[in-house]
């Protein structure tokens, strides 16, 4: 009986830690059954279909979050936001749906805007980061007191985080961003009148700041935004994380993960960007998952069936490689029968070539519009009428192109139709730059900007269909936008040139413009140092236009001669034969020499020369009087001296150096052939820039040590070989027409 008793007090204590842990568990299961009863149901205001909305709706259908809408198709009646303080409408119009669910015990109401609002996770997550906050209502904050800033001293003070109920920073991005239980919701926008025109924002913020009001209905701010970030004045707070399944924000500011954003204020840009990758968009380890999705497939349409295009071609300043830019509209990869072509010369310089063009080739297209120089458009003006004249045939889509834009892709139209937006434009670069026809981001005067991302687009190491703030050159407009009277957009803004006033226009009116690099498109040409006052102009853009350059006049088997599988030719001892330029290289610079026309009279004295003395002359121009030699030494480094490497082995001089650089001709009358010599080089290149039996007879060159000729030359090849010591040569003689080569003593 002693020893009994004496375990008396254990087993009381044991009988109330009993007793907590049944009341804890009871507690517990009772909070994990009241957030499985618990229910989100999540109430917008929209009246238009727009592209926010329709990302707002993705967002919600990607996180299984339940959306009613309010005010769709009706007339809104809050007033122009964009000017001054309104939005009362969306209160009333909640007022009306509230009245089925305020009795609703379990049902918490999430009540946001739709046009610039992105979710970030689902209901359990919201519902439970809510029951955290222990507010029966909980409203959005940030940094600014909106619409009335006197009110600001009126708010309870905040040790951390942003202090004023949720606001735009200015009257057109007014916002509200709240949750709550039903009935209380119910409560609060029942609790006094307001008319369709007063602001919502001035509503909500005096039930707040009335200190009766907000504890009755335990009316709480998201300081910390625990679940409402609002981008406004706090862009720089968050920052772009990555799961391996998902995107989201990052609060750095009060470390936390907030579940919805907004892009009020002048944030919307930095939110469409965000929308880039935000709601499972884009993920690095399955790159743009959305780019995939509402697309359409164009090989399913008969060709009578396939939408109808305008190709608005704007030509609107000089542009080198014209020709080529027409050549490659003409090769898209779409039915002629199904597309109009819409065209705009604002420049002399490409007249002949358009008119050629149109000669040529307007009857392929079902019907062509062409505003002539003549008739003196201004650009602006040109591009409405192109946008005007989709409207009048009711067109599917007009396909705007610059002259800069060189669609090299035969596949883009059909490419950029399959993706289904309202704006698209393919990627196009200048070669090894960062320069594009895309902005990422805008400064604060509404000019470029280069967003985070900006670079990993360019360079493609981040693929997908990217919403950004500003396109040029080229792009897909859907017809249904050109139908559209609110939205119609514009090339006139103020004194904005005319890219600028369109893509402001755009983003006033919250229609997104997309940029796609899934695909390689095309490049651009740089247009801005273009020199018009030579024969051939685009034959001196060798160093603006390189890529351009190498498609026109370098030779399209070079590369492969460059292979170092490929074994060159050698028609006599270390004489060695390739090709590099093209024919129309070789009769542009014929052309460029023979328009200068001052060809040295072929004796020993040289005023060209230092010492004015040449002990082998010829007759020739230098390609310096030609204002080439730069270009020309230029070329020989981007394409001679790889060769020369291959050749000859264990020599290098990088760049190569060249002080003879010129264009001979032969002809019977004036020079025909040249005495043996050595050239004052290490090695020299012999360019054929004619044809032998067809533009001239006789000709070629003898290296008399092998006693070994090379007649049978070729267009556009080149005879590469050393100059000093072993290769005595000579001209052999020409004995009718004219033969043209171009020399080079490389290394002298």
């Amino acid at each position: 009986m002693h020893k009994t008793m004496e375990f008396l007090p254990f087993q009381r204590l044991l009988k109330k830690h009993f007793i907590v842990c049944c009341v804890f568990l009871s507690y517990f299961f009772g909070y994990v059954k009241l957030q499985e009863e618990q229910k989100l149901l999540v109430l917008t205001v929209a009246t238009e279909d727009t592209d926010g909305f329709k990302r707002f709706m993705r967002s919600a259908k990607t996180y299984g979050i339940n959306v009613e809408v309010l005010g769709m198709d009706e007339e809104w009646k809050g007033g122009n936001i964009r000017l001054y303080s309104g939005g009362g409408h969306k209160v009333n119009l909640l007022k009306a749906a509230m009245d089925k669910y305020y009795d609703d015990k379990n049902l918490i109401i999430m009540f946001v805007d739709s046009y610039d609002v992105i979710f970030m996770a689902g209901p359990d997550e919201i519902i439970k980061k809510f029951n955290k906050s222990k507010a029966k209502v909980l409203f959005s904050a940030e940094g600014f007191c909106w619409p009335d800033a006197s009110l600001a001293e009126k708010y309870p003070k905040v040790e951390k985080g942003k202090r004023f109920l949720n606001s735009g920073a200015c009257p057109d991005f007014s916002y509200t961003g709240f949750l709550g239980y039903a009935s209380y919701v119910n409560e609060i926008i029942t609790s006094s009148s307001l008319k369709d025109e007063e602001d919502d924002q001035l509503f909500y913020t005096k039930i707040y700041l009335a200190d009766d009001l907000r504890k009755k209905w335990s009316i709480k701010l998201d300081h910390k935004a625990e679940i409402f970030q609002n981008l406004n004045g706090a862009v720089g707070d968050v920052e772009l994380r990555f799961s391996d399944t998902d995107s989201y924000l990052h609060n750095t500011a009060y470390a936390t993960n907030p579940l919805v954003v907004h892009g009020n204020g002048a944030s919307k840009v930095a939110l469409n960007s965000l929308g880039n990758y935000l709601a499972k968009s884009w993920v690095p380890k399955k790159g743009c998952i959305s780019c995939f999705e509402d697309t359409i497939k164009l090989e399913t349409f008969k060709v009578k069936a396939k939408p109808h295009v305008i190709v608005g071609i704007f030509v609107e300043h000089p542009t080198p490689f014209f020709k080529e830019f027409l050549e490659r509209i003409l090769l898209l990869d779409y039915p002629k029968e199904r597309m109009d072509l819409f065209i705009h010369c604002g420049t002399e310089y490409h007249k002949k070539d358009l008119d050629s063009f149109l000669v040529n080739h307007q009857h392929k297209y079902n019907k062509v519009t062409y505003l002539k120089l003549e008739n003196d458009y201004k650009e602006w003006h040109a591009r409405n009428l192109g946008l005007e004249e989709c409207t009048k045939t009711n067109c599917d889509y007009f396909f705007a192109i610059d002259s800069n834009a060189q669609l090299t892709n035969p596949d883009a139209l059909r490419l950029l139709i399959e993706q289904n937006r309202r704006i698209i434009a393919p990627l196009l670069v200048r070669p090894n730059r960062l320069w594009s026809n895309f902005w990422g981001s805008l400064s604060t005067d509404g000019f470029y900007a280069r967003s985070v991302d900006y670079v990993d687009i360019v360079k493609k190491k981040r693929k997908g269909v990217w919403n950004v703030p500003y396109i040029n050159h080229a792009y897909l407009i859907h017809g249904s936008l050109l139908r559209d009277t609110e939205n119609y957009p514009s090339y006139i803004h103020g004194l904005f040139d005319p890219d600028m006033a369109f893509c402001k226009n755009l983003r006033d009116k919250g229609i997104f413009m997309y940029i796609s690099n899934l695909h390689d498109f095309g490049h651009l040409i740089n247009s801005e140092t273009f020199d018009t006052s030579h024969l051939h102009n685009d034959l001196y853009e060798i160093y603006t236009n390189q890529v351009d350059w190498e498609h026109r006049y370098i030779h399209e088997n070079y590369s492969k001669v460059l292979d170092q599988t490929h074994e060159v030719a050698m028609p006599c001892p270390d004489v060695y034969w390739f090709p590099v330029v093209t024919p129309i290289f070789c009769k542009h610079l014929i052309d460029t020499m023979e328009e200068f026309g001052q060809w040295s009279d072929g004796s020993n004295k040289d005023p060209r020369l230092a010492g004015g003395y040449e002990n082998v002359p010829t007759r020739d121009i230098h390609m310096n009087q030609v204002g080439f030699e730069q270009h020309w030494l230029y070329f020989l480094r981007e394409y001679i001296r790889p060769m020369q490497e291959k050749i000859f082995i264990g020599y290098t001089h990088d760049p190569p150096k060249a002080l003879m650089n010129f264009v001979v001709r032969y002809r019977p009358d004036e020079q025909p052939s040249l005495r043996p010599h050595h050239d004052s080089s290490t090695y020299t290149i012999n360019i054929a820039l004619n044809r032998p039996k067809i533009d001239y007879e006789g000709g070629g060159c003898r290296f008399i040590r092998y006693n070994c000729s090379v007649t049978d030359l070729r267009l556009g090849w080149t005879l590469m070989h050393p100059g000093r010591l072993t290769h005595y040569h000579e001209g052999l003689k020409v004995t009718n027409g004219t033969r043209y080569i171009m020399i080079s003593f490389v290394d002298p």
